[in-house]
């Protein structure tokens, strides 16, 4: 099977459900910068040495697939997609709330850098974030679950604290905003 289908040389795509949309649809910008921020996390847990981070993160990978396919369902009452449940948000916020208690309490804003780690971690949470506007620009009714959206907004928390946890484990300072600068 050939990966090119030559399909798609028109500037439209399918969704799942066969539809055909043009390539700049807003779902494909939605799932497109999900795909990108997944490979973000790929590339954060291939450098995190912590196997429960490792684990959490390739977790959260799985995650991100559903919502995509969610996103490009065009066909729900057809499909079988699983779909991100409350208990997936609660996980997340537990492990937020985990990594939270071993940092020291934020009391600036904090510019990202400081090691290379927290540096990936701030560019995922970023595109995360992008993520997250982009599903707005979705029409209402083909938007994904608010169960979705709110795990893309716990997701982006998750990457902050996980940036800030970064520093630590390489024993780096956080860089604080100055303001008066």
């Amino acid at each position: 099977m050939k990966i090119y289908t030559k399909t798609g040389d028109n500037g439209t795509t399918s969704l799942i459900g066969d539809t055909r949309v043009q390539k700049n649809d807003p779902r494909l910008e939605c799932y497109g910068t999900i795909d990108e921020l997944n490979s973000y996390l790929g590339l954060i847990r291939d450098n995190y040495s912590s196997q429960d981070i490792q684990d959490q993160l390739l977790t959260i990978q799985q995650k991100l697939f559903i919502i995509s396919a969610e996103i490009a369902n065009d066909k729900p009452q057809k499909t079988n997609i699983p779909s991100i449940s409350e208990a997936d948000i609660l996980s997340l916020e537990e492990i937020i709330d985990g990594i939270s208690e071993e940092l020291p309490p934020q009391k600036s804003f904090i510019i990202p850098g400081g090691h290379p780690l927290s540096s990936y971690c701030q560019i995922a949470r970023t595109v995360c974030r992008r993520a997250e506007r982009a599903i707005y620009n979705i029409q209402p009714e083909k938007r994904p679950s608010m169960l979705s959206t709110i795990y893309i907004n716990r997701l982006s928390d998750y990457l902050f604290v996980l940036a800030r946890k970064a520093l630590k484990d390489f024993n780096k300072s956080e860089i604080t905003w100055n303001p008066s600068l």
